[in-house]
């Protein structure tokens, strides 16, 4: 008992602990709505993975340069990118669909390489900078796919909403990449390095550590993960449209902050899966909720708005509470480590 207890205790002081808080109570809210019979049939697992996917691999990606202190607004629309050009190099140059989605990633990775040059080299802000992207890459997307077209083949779309054995979705193949490529990354001298430099980039510095070539690492990462997110989007929609997704760039932000990510040094790549899972579920929930309302008040008609403002007024609530529950581990792990070194006779600034 006592060793549970510390376990408990340790993983309160982690940064995904509000994360999984909040994800735990939105999971357990979307079961009893739903119903544990429906919510956990495997048709149902299935259609959850499958159309969220994308969105929890870029809330990942951006987890990735808010470890370094960074962050890209744009992400949203570099999915519409990976779209695009995934179909209209299978449709106009006649490619296989697979050689199509590596022009997919290849593009992510060069629209996010340009946005490191903007931040990291010429020093743009990085508001202003990922803002000014959204509208270069939606141009871009619009010269590449003038209106939405073009389609995927069966046996594409058919794989990734499937299931595996009779009950694993297929599509979790695709976080299963991406979780395996972060958990070599992080034995890497980058799985250091990123969080040196994205809590303190001078220090960093002193120490010999290139903030700027970090950086373009974490943004080449990024890049490569939001291509594999558009590949997964690209397989859900079995179409290309050119303007889609492009909200999901502020969104992933937001999740990726409730589930426990700071602007740099702070944060694990579970805070962004449980905060994409929050999202998710809430939505689903308040989805839900308004059915069970319907079938229990007569004549009662709720409109999409009214779907959106409870949805994004708990998600608020969340991101509040999880900027406030943040703020006071860090404080208590500087405590923590200035009562630690102060035993030693020493000083931490």
């Amino acid at each position: 008992m006592a060793q549970v207890r510390e376990s408990f205790s340790r993983f309160r002081r982690t940064p995904a602990f509000t994360g999984f808080v909040l994800f735990t109570f939105a999971l357990t809210l979307n079961v009893i709505l739903q119903g544990p019979a429906n919510f956990f049939s495997p048709n149902s697992l299935g259609i959850l993975f499958s159309s969220n996917m994308p969105f929890l691999i870029i809330v990942i990606a951006q987890g990735v340069l808010l470890m370094s202190g960074t962050m890209d607004i744009s992400i949203g629309i570099q999915l519409a990118l990976v779209n695009v050009v995934t179909i209209m190099t299978v449709q106009e140059w006649g490619l296989s669909f697979v050689m199509g989605s590596l022009f997919g990633v290849a593009a992510a990775i060069v629209a996010s390489v340009v946005l490191w040059v903007l931040i990291s080299v010429i020093r743009l802000p990085d508001l202003l900078a990922g803002f000014a992207m959204t509208y270069v890459i939606r141009g871009v997307n619009v010269f590449i796919m003038n209106i939405p077209q073009g389609t995927v083949a069966r046996p594409f779309w058919q794989a990734y909403s499937s299931l595996l054995l009779g009950f694993i979705p297929a599509s979790i193949i695709a976080l299963a990449v991406v979780l395996a490529i972060w958990a070599y990354l992080k034995r890497t001298p980058f799985g250091t390095h990123v969080y040196a430099v994205g809590a303190n980039p001078q220090n960093a510095f002193a120490a010999g550590i290139s903030p700027v070539k970090v950086q373009l690492q974490a943004f080449m990462i990024k890049g490569l993960f939001t291509g594999i997110a558009g590949i997964c989007l690209t397989l859900m929609t079995a179409s290309g449209n050119p303007l889609q997704a492009e909200d999901w760039g502020l969104r992933s932000l937001a999740a990726a902050i409730i589930g426990g990510f700071t602007f740099g040094g702070w944060g694990t790549i579970a805070c962004a899966v449980f905060g994409a899972g929050f999202l998710v579920m809430i939505q689903n929930s308040v989805y839900f909720l308004f059915n069970w309302l319907a079938n229990v008040i007569p004549g009662l008609m709720v409109t999409s708005f009214w779907h959106n403002f409870i949805a994004d007024s708990i998600i608020f609530l969340g991101l509040l509470t999880t900027i406030i529950t943040v703020r006071g581990q860090r404080e208590a792990l500087r405590i923590n480590l200035e009562k630690k070194y102060m035993k030693r006779g020493e000083s931490i600034a």
